[in-house]
């Protein structure tokens, strides 16, 4: 049994729950799909327990801390300065910056482990690429995404968990967690799995998300963590802007 997760975005809060709640899944490893850092008040926490862990991928955020951020919103953009400030610049130990900053630049952007994909965004742009689930309806974007793996993708980005099944060349189906409360079969079918957000869900549930997955069925987890320390943390530091504390509430 493997945890399958993505986009902590430094809400230590948040990581720590479904850690633990994976924990007693009894599950042999803890993937990460990208975005550990970004918006959170704890980037260097969230990063140092990502370091533990066997499968680590770069989101867009993480890539941000790295080099200057193209196209993000001003308040996402005062996070990944701010984040990077802690991360690479503080005054802290500079081994320790040392060492999180070569793993930051040396995660890869996807994972292939036999017929299955690991990615933070999609199977054609592992990194930024955004897969909604109206995206059904474009028959030329998802034949495209069909092309790029063989039976089985994991992916993220947009905080929105479900699953994406083929049901023909180009014709695809989304299946939100609710519909699978028991799981869901992997068997005779390509699928794409956004496992949703640890951090920052934005499917109206508040709740951290992640999947289950033991080779053969995949289920959705919520998981529930101290909310208010998180959006305390937020509203303490001022290059944070309060909206990304408030947002956690209610998960949007």
């Amino acid at each position: 049994m493997k945890a399958i997760f993505s986009c902590a975005h430094a809400n230590l809060e948040a990581l720590q729950a479904v850690l633990s709640d994976a924990s007693r899944q009894r599950v042999a490893a803890v993937y990460n799909l990208g975005d550990t850092t970004g918006y959170g008040p704890n980037p260097r926490e969230c990063l140092d327990l990502a370091m533990g862990l066997p499968v680590v991928l770069l989101g867009n955020f993480d890539h941000a801390i790295l080099i200057d951020p193209d196209g993000y919103g001003p308040v996402a953009e005062r996070s990944v300065f701010w984040a990077r400030s802690l991360l690479l610049s503080s005054v802290e130990d500079p081994a320790v910056r040392e060492r999180r900053r070569n793993f930051l630049a040396g995660l890869p952007r996807s994972y292939q482990e036999g017929d299955i994909l690991y990615v933070h965004g999609s199977p054609r742009n592992p990194l930024n690429e955004y897969l909604f689930p109206e995206d059904i309806y474009n028959e030329r974007k998802m034949t495209r995404l069909g092309e790029k793996f063989t039976r089985l993708c994991f992916n993220s980005h947009t905080h929105m968990p479900g699953i994406f099944v083929e049901r023909g060349p180009g014709r695809w189906h989304f299946i939100d967690p609710g519909e699978c409360p028991h799981g869901f079969p992997v068997a005779g079918c390509r699928i794409i799995c956004n496992v949703g957000s640890v951090g920052q869900p934005r499917d109206g549930d508040w709740r951290a998300c992640y999947v289950l997955f033991d080779g053969t069925r995949i289920w959705f987890r919520r998981v529930a963590y101290d909310v208010e320390a998180t959006i305390r943390k937020v509203y303490a530091i001022p290059e944070l802007d309060n909206f990304l504390g408030d947002r956690l509430r209610n998960g949007r």
